[in-house]
């Protein structure tokens, strides 16, 4: 087809979240008549590689992201990334020039990349993090995060306005940018009836080392439990792979049909609380049990949000056992949440004309936002 418009989907390689919740976003594109890059790192390279395997692909710069084993230094961690995850947005901005010229792209799709922007066509940064959670220096990395949103024509936030809402402050802060556009919970899952093979699924995600110190805990824990369980290790591999341990199913992944029927033939989920497993999971409107990672203030809290709600508990990862899964009888589970499909004027953006015009806002030095925001957090350290 000729005159189709190019759009470069790209995810952050942080856990397999931000690739899934693009799946949907890649499938409405296409079947609008646009034209898919493909690109990422990583895991989330291979998930959608796995995905879209008509697609073309490219590598883009790797953030590296790993996390502490301890919950007490998740932040000094984070934190000790900040210049290296810099310097990865600077080099993938400059490959966003190169490429729009090389593969004649006509717009972007990041979630999560913040370097993928560009003041010559339209450019999207998918988050639903309006307000970035780090504690006493909340308002230090909502800065920097929201510094970043600017630069984009348009922040979609992928949740509903109101009341009935899954992110919470997270993605509806007291104050919010002109370009923040809230497009409804992604997911690239349906909820079927179907026979029920498993009690529970489990399923890990996330930067390592946290999420094989889970795996281990849970075959731990669920080889005491009173029923079939399949365990998703969420390791992208060349080939799948699967294996009994007693009353354990363990498969390193699998792809979004075979994670979708999955999670419908189990009673229940076992999951970090991350935001695309909950957008998930209110999809399918699925009763769960959370295990946030050490440390990760976003994970706790959604799972504390999640729990003051009725609709699910949760237990930290250190702390964990199989008994902790019966409290779930008392939780409703997700039936009550608003859903609302991809509107299909959302790209309208790109499928315009006329000369883009920048969003015009105020820059400040992000070098020297990171720098006071490390030294703030050492000299609460120190003090402390």
């Amino acid at each position: 087809m000729k005159n189709r418009k190019k759009i470069l989907v790209a995810p952050l390689n942080w856990g397999l979240g931000h690739a899934a919740r693009c799946v949907p976003i890649i499938n409405a594109l296409e079947s609008q008549g646009f034209e898919v890059l493909l690109a990422s790192d990583g895991a989330a390279l291979a998930l959608l590689r796995k995905e879209f395997p008509h697609l073309e692909t490219v590598a883009l710069p790797s953030y590296d992201i790993t996390y502490a084993a301890k919950a007490s230094d998740f932040k000094r961690k984070m934190i000790a990334h900040l210049p290296k995850m810099y310097k990865t947005i600077r080099a993938e901005h400059r490959l966003l020039k190169k490429l729009i010229i090389d593969k004649k792209i006509d717009g972007v799709i990041s979630d999560n990349r913040l370097g993928l922007y560009s003041k010559n066509i339209p450019s999207v940064c998918i988050t639903h993090q309006l307000q970035v959670l780090s504690g006493k220096t909340t308002k230090w990395s909502t800065l920097i995060h929201t510094q970043f949103l600017k630069k984009f024509t348009e922040c979609w936030v992928p949740d509903v306005p109101g009341d009935k809402n899954l992110s919470g402050i997270l993605g509806h802060p007291a104050r919010k940018g002109k370009n923040v556009k809230y497009i409804g919970p992604l997911s690239r899952m349906c909820a079927e009836n179907a026979i029920k093979n498993y009690k529970a699924i489990a399923i890990l995600s996330g930067p390592e080392p946290q999420r094989a110190i889970l795996e281990a805990i849970l075959i731990k824990e669920l080889k005491k439990y009173n029923g079939s369980v399949l365990l998703v290790q969420g390791v992208m591999q060349a080939t799948k792979t699967s294996r009994q341990k007693g009353n354990i199913e363990i498969v390193n992944f699998l792809t979004s049909t075979e994670l979708e029927d999955a999670i419908n033939e189990s009673d229940f989920v076992i999951a970090r609380s991350g935001y695309t497993t909950i957008m998930d999971l209110a999809v399918m409107q699925k009763k769960a049990f959370f295990i946030p990672t050490p440390g990760q203030f976003e994970q706790e809290y959604l799972a504390r949000r999640l729990r003051e709600q009725g609709i699910a508990p949760f237990a930290e990862q250190d702390t964990f056992r199989v008994k902790d899964l019966a409290k779930m009888s008392v939780y409703r589970g997700f039936k009550e949440v608003a859903q609302v499909g991809l509107s299909e004027n959302l790209f309208g953006l790109f499928k315009s004309e006329g000369k883009l015009r920048p969003y015009s806002y105020f820059t400040l030095n992000i070098d020297s936002l990171i720098v006071s925001f490390n030294n703030m957090f050492n000299n609460r350290k120190a003090e402390s």
